[in-house]
This record gives C-alpha cells, structure tokens and sequence, in this order.
C-alpha cells in the first residue's frame, strides 16, 4: 500500500524535528545572534501551523521556513534601527537576488565549534550546541546532564547574551583552533546519538533519532581533522551501537536487552566497519574516553563471532576508563560488568561510593542496583524490589517501563520460589 502524502501538521512536526538544526545554524551564522534566529525560527513554524493547512505544504518547506524566519528577522532589526547592521545587509541582498532562498549550506560544525569558544563557560558548551545545533529541548538535556531544567534554561541563557554581547566570533575558526575545541563537540555528537546511552541495556534512552545525523556529523569531523583518534573512536563507537538497533526491539514493541538480542539482527558489517575505525584509531596510540568505550562496544558485538561476552575484559576496559576519563555513567557501567565478571561486592561498593546527591536522581545508578543486588546472594528480595520501583519510578520510555516491570517481577518470584526451597531443606 503507497504511504499517505503527510497532513500539514505532520510536515510542520517533520520539518521541526529533521530541519531545526540546519535552519537554526544557518541563521544564527549570518545574524550572529543565536536568541534571535532561535525565536524568528520558532514564529516561522507557528505561522507554517497557520498557512499550511489553508494554503498547502510548501514544495520546499525548509525553504519556506527559512525565507519567513529570515523576514522576521529583518522586521525586527528595522524596527531596532539597525537596518545597517552587517548581518541585515548580508540578508538583505539574499532577499534581493535570491528570493526562493538558496540551497542551506551546513554550518552546524561551524556553530558547533563557535559554541565550544573558550570564552563560553565550560559547563555550558555541550547543552549550548545540543540546543541551538541539534534542537535538542532543555527538558530532554536536563536529566541527562545531571541538573534541573531551570537551572539549564538559565545558564544557556546567560550563554547566548554572552556570545550576543560580548562579540564572539562567529568567523571559522582556524585550523589550529579546533583541536582544543574538538572534546566538546565530539561530547555533542554523542549527545545526539542518545543521550543517556549508556552501555546498560534497559537503561533510559531519550534520544533515538538523530543517530543518523551524529553519524554524519562525525565523519565529517574525521575527515577535517583526520590526525584526531578520538574523532574515529566516537564514529567506532556509534556504529558498532547502531548495529545492534534492529535488534533492542521485538517485534511485539518490547524493550529486548543485550543479553537477550538475536545476534541474526546484529549488522556484521557495520560491526567490521566500526572495528576498521577502531584499528584507524588505535595506530596514534593516543587512547581515550571514545576509544576504550568503542572497545567496550566493540567486545559486547564481537559475540556474534566468538560466541560469549569477555566480562573480565570490559570490566578491565571500564577500569582504564575509570581510573583516567571517569563519568557517573561509566562507573555504573563498570560495576555492571564487574558483577558479570563475578565480583559483585565489588561492583556494590563501587556503586555505594558514587556521590548520593547525583545517584539518587540517575535512572541507571537505580537498575545497575536493583541487577547487582539481585546477583548477590545475601540481598533480601525487598531491597532488590525497592532499587527496582525507583528505578521504574524514574523510566519515562514505556518499553524500558515494561521491560524493567517484567525484571522485577521475574526477580521476586525467583526470592520466592528461594524461599521455598530453604524451608523445605530445613
């Protein structure tokens, strides 16, 4: 059956969700303030809900959208006398000799790289281009990030009047530039791929569909900056992440684990191509975080070669990243694989010792708990429940909700079958 063409509605979401980026950046480098191209964007997709259902979808409606942000921009600089601003010439004769507006070109990279300016605060630059690049919302970025989403609108706030009046650059910047800039934009990309993507399947993944665009962010990056081996790690490492994707879903709509996945599914070559990567990487011999990541992916896939999960090998690999490149997310992976390499006390503590301010909050520090305790004989099945109910609690994905419903109660009818058993042997 031929798909239905989509209602206005639906290509106002489409463009919205697949062009915000692009558009955004385009704007924001020619005006040189990222407030304004975000808010003349935001009025163009409101009047797009307003024509498109009267007047039709536009042949190009990212074009469209462009040429009627781009209007608003130039009302409001009229009605600020700045009609001889650069930024308002450069779009003034667009508006002159190129009325169906021009192929967008993408500037993503080059905001991206803007964003990463060593005069903008360091805790702000990630969330700053996920926004504005990527079109990320705050309260999808918030929890990833650890901090609240009032906190967050607040610092990317302050970012953007900063950048707006302090004058910072929005030339590209020099070669020699990039290298101290490149971490957070690499951090960026991977945000985009899936923020909270950790190595623990049922783990909460609020982002699945901008992995194509971080892709091809990434290899761009790769080719402008080929010498950089963290680059070629993160592109290693999304790919052997994304060859196991048709797999993480039955075809009942359920959440299937690693452990779980028919390696039929897996993409043998991508997993080949990301371990070209990985070696690509490797020959610099400048380890780091994306790279020993990609070789924790890298083991994980490799099952469907060897067979088995080399648990005492990630749980290595997750101790190099641990003793140099720590995060909260790594530490809970690593306690995972820990407690499957067979030490589980030690996985515990290593979970126990993590900042109780931040813990409580993290969805992931929750379901590697309410797993490890499960693996440790001398838990009661009441704290194995409660870590998973937190855990639960704090799941927004409905398919990670069911999966981790369907653990706990899997979990409390082994403690209790257990329990049965004890007391017939007594």
């Amino acid at each position: 059956m031929p798909s239905q063409p989509p209602t206005p509605y639906k290509a106002v979401e489409r463009a919205a969700r697949e062009s915000y980026g692009r558009l955004l950046s385009y704007l924001a480098w020619q005006w040189r303030d990222i407030g304004a191209a975000q808010d003349a964007l935001g009025d163009a997709l409101v009047k797009a809900l307003e024509i498109w259902p009267e007047n039709g979808i536009p042949d190009s409606p990212d074009a469209w959208l462009l040429t009627v942000a781009k209007r608003q921009l130039l009302q409001v600089a009229r009605h600020n006398q700045v009609r001889f601003d650069p930024a308002v010439t450069v779009l003034l004769e667009q508006e002159e000799h190129q009325p169906d507006a021009p192929a967008i070109p993408d500037a993503r990279l080059k905001l991206m790289f803007v964003c990463a300016h060593p005069a903008i605060d360091a805790g702000v630059r990630i969330p700053l281009m996920l926004q504005t690049v990527l079109g990320l919302q705050v309260a999808d970025m918030a929890p990833a990030l650890l901090v609240s989403p009032s906190a967050l609108a607040q610092r990317l706030v302050r970012a953007k009047q900063k950048i707006r009046d302090a004058g910072i650059r929005f030339e590209e910047p020099e070669l020699s530039e990039l290298p101290q800039r490149l971490g957070y934009v690499l951090e960026s990309i991977y945000g985009a791929f899936g923020l909270s993507l950790e190595a623990i399947d049922g783990a909460e993944v609020r982002i699945t569909d901008l992995q194509d665009e971080a892709n091809y962010l990434c290899r761009i990056v790769c080719e402008l900056l080929p010498s950089e081996p963290e680059a070629q790690g993160l592109l290693a490492l999304m790919t052997f992440c994304g060859a196991r994707k048709a797999a993480r879903i039955n075809a009942a709509g359920q959440f299937v684990p690693l452990s779980q996945q028919d390696m039929n599914l897996w993409d043998r070559d991508a997993i080949v191509r990301a371990d070209q990567w990985l070696w690509l990487a490797a020959q610099h011999k400048r380890p780091g975080p994306f790279q020993l990541e990609a070789a924790v992916q890298s083991a994980h896939c490799h099952r469907l070669f060897t067979g088995s999960t080399p648990w005492k090998g990630i749980a290595q690999l997750y101790q190099q990243i641990n003793d140099h490149f720590p995060t909260y997310g790594s530490l809970v992976a690593g306690a995972i694989a820990m407690g499957e390499a067979g030490d589980v006390k030690h996985a515990l503590r290593q979970l126990e010792q993590m900042d109780p301010a931040v813990t409580r909050n993290f969805q992931p520090w929750w379901v590697a708990k309410g797993y490890l305790l499960n693996l440790d004989e001398n838990s009661s099945p009441q704290i194995v429940d409660a870590a998973y109910q937190t855990a639960i609690g704090m799941t927004v994905d409905q398919r990670l909700r069911s999966h981790l419903e369907t653990v706990r109660r899997d979990s409390a009818s082994r403690a209790l079958r257990t329990g049965v058993r004890t007391e017939l042997l007594q």
